[in-house]
């Protein structure tokens, strides 16, 4: 799972990407949603994690699903803002 620190470290190494989004990328990724198939999964994992009863496979790919969400809401994050400058 990521760390606080670990989503900050992040947050600075996405800057440059940040910078080169045009508006249209920007509201693109504001747009992104995981289909369904994937929501569904990712529910699925939550609920056998809140339970005590993951396996290892699954909670390894619970922590990709949760690493990529994090990925995913900063660089939203980060369009959220370029689109109020604009």
């Amino acid at each position: 799972m990521t760390t606080t620190n670990g989503i900050h470290v992040l947050d600075q190494l996405l800057d440059p990407v940040t910078r080169c989004l045009t508006p249209e990328a920007a509201q693109s990724l504001l747009n992104l949603r995981a289909p369904a198939a994937a929501q569904k999964r990712i529910e699925e994992l939550a609920d056998k994690s809140s339970a005590g009863t993951l396996s290892a496979d699954e909670a390894s790919e619970y922590d990709s699903y949760l690493s990529a969400g994090n990925l995913i809401a900063l660089l939203q994050a980060k369009a959220r803002a370029l689109n109020a400058e604009t």
